[in-house]
């Protein structure tokens, strides 16, 4: 049997894995999937609930799912409750592929040097459909609205593209980085291998969370989001390579003395070709398993800046930044579908990365092969 038919025989890495292609591809076509621009606010729609659905109309009628204009009344300065005024004159239908606002399907934008300015390296397709909406006056907020009227919901898609993808690309950064040098220092050894293994002991000396503060704390000001993005993978990489760097040297320190290691550097191959092709390769069961774990411990880095303010900066959207209202406790108890969505969101995504890593570690290990 091999290790794709033992991962699908596990339930707890398929559940992970289903949960995670679900979640990417709801953010990578979250334009499509979002009924409504994540920056534009609703005219009298600041903090309003979650939209109720009906299905009957006043006198009892079915027909079908609808929703009515809502917007905010007035506030009892005591109590903190909100009055909701609903206009039940105009009833706006549910519905499938509705029109809205523009947006282009696919657009990649990214900072690319020496300036790092924004460039678009995919264009994407130019389209005003959405996934589902209500055609008529009323707003379908299935997880409420902010407090500046904007769609809760669009903005929960719109942010997971950075709070899920700061993960992938930190993986695709730090693990080449740290196989590179673990297996420099752990082939060479002496001097290369003494000097490597006292920066990374250094570097993980560092609490990492503390470490991230402070360097998040002087990214310059004016940073648009993806620029910020872009400097929060860095500094998360730079970190985390150091662990990473440590396992690999010591599993090169026993692969380069196998018979084809020795072959290889008796012909007289190139020391760095040999590392590449030869002593690496045998490390990839790890680097698969450890890559799935780690993700998690990117998503959970940039939440944390953006909770504290040191990350993706309002107005755009973040999983962390969404989760910023947490600190006021108005909050949590009168507008608490600010706070559940992104927290959920977040915990099931860290959840599922987790299983589908505990999975790969079962059916790749080869002592769990061996039982």
């Amino acid at each position: 049997m091999n290790w794709w038919q033992r991962l699908q025989k596990n339930p707890l890495a398929r559940f992970g894995a289903i949960l995670l292609l679900i979640f990417y591809v709801a953010v990578i076509a979250a334009d499509f999937v979002a009924p409504y621009d994540p920056y534009a606010s609703q005219p009298n729609g600041s903090l309003l609930p979650p939209t109720r659905i009906y299905w009957t109309s006043q006198s009892g009628q079915f027909i079908g799912p609808h929703i009515y204009p809502t917007t905010q009344g007035n506030t009892d300065l005591e109590t903190g409750d909100r009055q909701l005024i609903v206009d039940l004159k105009k009833p706006s239908p549910l519905r499938f592929f509705v029109s809205g606002s523009e947006y282009r399907l696919f657009q990649l934008v990214l900072p690319l040097p020496p300036k790092w300015e924004e460039v678009t390296i995919i264009p994407g397709i130019p389209l005003n459909w959405h996934l589902f909406g209500a055609s008529g006056d009323a707003k379908l907020n299935l997880l409420g609205t902010d407090e500046q009227g904007r769609d809760q919901f669009s903005r929960l898609l719109h942010g997971g593209r950075i709070s899920m993808f700061i993960g992938i690309v930190g993986v695709v950064i730090t693990f080449p980085l740290g196989l590179l040098i673990g297996g420099i220092s752990g082939y060479f050894g002496g001097w290369t291998d003494t000097i490597i293994m006292r920066l990374a002991e250094v570097l993980m000396t560092f609490p990492s969370i503390y470490l991230l503060v402070t360097l998040g704390a002087v990214l310059p000001a004016g940073l648009s989001s993806s620029q910020r993005f872009l400097l929060i993978v860095l500094i998360t990489s730079v970190i985390s390579w150091a662990g990473l760097a440590r396992v690999i040297r010591g599993q090169v320190l026993s692969i380069k003395e196998r018979e084809f290691v020795q072959a290889a550097r008796a012909m007289g191959g190139n020391p760095l070709y040999i590392i590449l092709r030869h002593v690496l390769p045998q490390t990839a069961t790890y680097v698969i398993i450890s890559a799935t774990l780690a993700v998690p411990s990117f998503i959970g880095s940039e939440a944390i800046l953006s909770l504290i303010g040191l990350g993706i900066q309002q107005p755009d959207p973040s999983w962390g930044n969404m989760l910023s209202v947490a600190s006021n406790a108005s909050i949590l108890v009168l507008q608490p579908w600010l706070i559940w969505p992104p927290a959920v969101l977040i915990i099931l995504t860290v959840l599922a990365f987790n299983l589908l890593g505990d999975g790969l570690r079962d059916v790749l290990d080869p002592r769990s092969l061996r039982r």
